[in-house]
């Protein structure tokens, strides 16, 4: 997303809770055809409800699609145009230009993917990162067309929680206007026989401080300089509530920029930072499908 990138053409994606994929390369996706894709998955899903896979059960609703690119939403030349995939219910019954609700979103991207898509061959278009706002029944329906259409294979994203440790810190690192939302660790105990969780906030400010006193060059950050922050964490919680975190398992962060969680969902918070959070899902996507 270049610096004169329309903000309003990838507002969509913000404070909306995502569900992370790792799509391989499509085979033969063309982006002058994307009226086309919109008719044929329409029809697909059309005569899927046919054999009684309706996702509106016992409402007869018409789906409509709508495939469009989003050429703002990526990083560099090399990377191909965002995809945007939306699913929109209608009822037969209600007026021809009554609005249709939007039900689902998918959005295939890839922002600084280039090392992936220079060693693909010419006839593969590479958007490693699927994002995805809606009904599970409706994904695994589009997953399909895309799967028997583009000979692709989709893979939930989990994200680890070393990658969480990466995203508390970097995204703490980042300058955000009058923000007042805490950076929120929350992690798992293992080995109880009941679910538990520790919710660990810091006050943002707090938190940008010990960032400013760990990190060496500004605009860089090394593996070292994580453990590091999240070890004084460590330290000040053990301090307070005897409780060694690094028991424990990270399964969520949460900032005024984005939060994440370790099943693959994700939450953007702020236009500003969204190419650099994209950037770090591609990469995620790239590493699980190579």
């Amino acid at each position: 997303m270049g610096e004169n990138a329309d903000p309003q053409r990838t507002a969509f994606l913000l404070r909306k809770q995502w569900a992370l994929y790792s799509v391989t390369p499509l085979y033969k996706f063309c982006n002058a055809h994307l009226k086309d894709y919109a008719r044929l998955l329409s029809a697909f899903i059309a005569a899927e409800k046919q054999k009684g896979l309706a996702v509106e059960v016992g409402v007869e609703l018409d789906v409509k699609v709508a495939v469009t690119s989003i050429p703002d939403l990526k990083g560099s030349d090399q990377d191909q145009a965002a995809i945007l995939v939306q699913l929109s219910l209608r009822s037969p019954a209600s007026p021809k230009n009554s609005e249709e609700k939007l039900v689902w979103s998918g959005c295939f991207c890839c922002v600084f993917g280039d090392h992936l898509s220079e060693n693909v061959p010419e006839d593969f278009t590479c958007l490693p990162l699927f994002l995805v706002n809606g009904a599970e029944s409706y994904t695994s329906l589009v997953g399909s067309w895309f799967q028997k259409t583009f000979d692709c294979c989709f893979r939930r994203l989990a994200i680890s929680p070393l990658n969480l440790s990466w995203m508390a810190t970097m995204w703490t690192g980042c300058k955000v206007d009058k923000t007042t939302s805490a950076v929120e660790l929350v992690f798992s105990v293992p080995c109880l026989p009941y679910p538990l969780d520790i919710s660990y906030a810091i006050h943002p400010e707090d938190a940008k401080a010990l960032w400013d006193t760990v990190q060496k060059t500004p605009g860089e950050i090394t593996q070292e300089e994580v453990d590091v922050f999240m070890d004084c964490l460590y330290s000040h919680f053990h301090r307070h509530f005897k409780i060694h975190l690094s028991a424990t398992k990270l399964v969520k962060v949460s900032t005024a920029v984005a939060s994440a969680h370790c099943d693959g969902m994700i939450k953007f918070l702020q236009s500003k930072y969204l190419t650099g959070v994209l950037m770090l899902l591609t990469e995620l996507a790239i590493s699980q499908i190579q």
